[in-house]
């Protein structure tokens, strides 16, 4: 089973996060946190399982109150259990309890994520402003025919995902979102293959596209 399947296996009805005092007070409830933890830490991927189903709603809930968005939020949330797992072993619990340790790569893979979206939107500014040709040049001057020749051909270089992507972007003027609904693809899918198409595509036309006269 993948880290992803363990994930999706643990997200099922929430439990409420234990409390997490440090071992020896006595506390059943206590005792049993840290045996999680400590089971977590060693690799056991059934309390990977367990840690997500006991801290995604948390996780979420602060990613949607950074993000605004729920797709954003639900990416972050897989991405910082993650994260979490793959740097497990950097996880000390004598220097503070697990859900603080999954709360700073939280606010970390929040960072991260506006950060992404931050360079996304100037992606799509800068690809856009290279797509939408110059309104006030009139459609019979020959640049203007070679800018839409060269731009229809560099479009046709990208991959097959990615110009479907950027056409339904650019041409359909659909949102992210709905392209995902007509594409069935997930709304990640989605994000990564504009992103890297916006990239492929805006490099090719800032290196090839004709200068205006």
């Amino acid at each position: 089973m993948t880290v992803r399947q363990t994930i999706r296996s643990g997200a099922g009805r929430p439990t409420a996060p234990p409390p997490e005092p440090a071992r020896g007070t006595g506390d059943p409830a206590a005792e049993a946190a840290a045996d999680l933890a400590a089971r977590f830490a060693a690799g056991d991927e059934a309390a990977l399982a367990d840690v997500y189903r006991a801290w995604s709603p948390l996780v979420h809930t602060v990613a949607r109150r950074s993000l605004g968005d729920a797709g954003e939020a639900e990416d972050v949330t897989q991405n910082v259990f993650l994260a979490a797992w793959r740097g497990r072993a950097r996880y000390d619990p004598g220097r503070g309890t697990l859900s603080a340790w999954l709360m700073g790569i939280t606010r970390r893979k929040v960072v991260d994520a506006l950060a992404a979206r931050t360079r996304r939107g100037e992606l799509v500014a800068e690809a856009g402003s290279l797509l939408v040709l110059d309104t006030r040049r009139q459609t019979s001057e020959p640049n203007a025919v070679l800018d839409r020749v060269f731009v229809g051909r560099e479009l046709e270089k990208l991959p097959e995902a990615q110009r479907r992507v950027v056409s339904l972007a650019f041409y359909d003027d659909l949102t992210q979102t709905q392209i995902s609904q007509v594409t069935g693809w997930p709304l990640g899918t989605v994000k990564s293959h504009a992103r890297r198409g916006l990239h492929r595509l805006g490099r090719r036309l800032r290196e090839g596209l004709p200068c205006p006269s």
